[in-house]
């Protein structure tokens, strides 16, 4: 939660919880949230999160349960929390983290801003090069045969692009186990 508040890209972190108000209460002080609303129903979530959207611009929403799937698919990007989520909540989600592990939230955040980044590249560095290619046929300057050779090219560049992000999640999962390798040793 720290780490989310501290992104200056996400501003605004606030708790919904059907929890009473003395537990969401100890979970605020515990986690640093200034924010929280308690005894929330499903549609109390989901109209907490339209009002948020209101004020705010895009929300997220992050949960697991069955009360949560309204607020998730009302949500700009709901997430699911997936080892514990319901069906229904993975189903209502945009987006379905794979574990229960809150603290990875921020780093799934910077995988999707990177993929977004690298989805970016590739679009506009293949659409360039098709719009310079056809301004550039007619004139005479390119042959066909260079044009698809130029396109295979492209297109080889825009995957070889799109792998980097593979090799970038194989070491996050490497580091992430080893993190949870570390953190158990240090428990024993």
């Amino acid at each position: 939660v720290r780490a989310l508040r501290d992104d200056a890209a996400v501003g605004h972190v606030v708790m919904l919880t059907d929890d009473s108000e003395r537990v969401a209460r100890a979970i605020a002080t515990r986690t640093g949230l200034t924010e929280w609303r308690a005894g929330l129903l499903p549609e109390d979530k989901l109209t907490a999160v339209r009002r948020l959207q209101d004020e705010h611009g895009a929300v997220a929403m992050v949960g697991d349960g069955i009360n949560d799937a309204p607020a998730l698919a009302g949500a700009t990007v709901g997430v699911a929390m997936g080892a514990a989520g319901s069906d229904v909540a993975l189903e209502s989600a945009h987006v379905a983290l794979m574990g229960d592990e809150l603290e990875r939230l921020p780093d799934a955040v910077v995988h999707g801003r990177r993929a977004l980044r690298v989805m970016r590249q590739n679009v506009s560095v293949s659409l360039g090069s098709k719009l310079l290619f056809v301004a550039l046929a007619p004139l005479g300057y390119v042959t066909l045969v260079v044009a698809i050779a130029a396109d295979m090219g492209i297109s080889l560049l825009v995957t070889l692009n799109g792998l980097r992000l593979l090799g970038r999640e194989r070491a996050w999962h490497h580091s992430a186990n080893h993190d949870r390798t570390t953190d158990s040793d240090a428990r024993a």
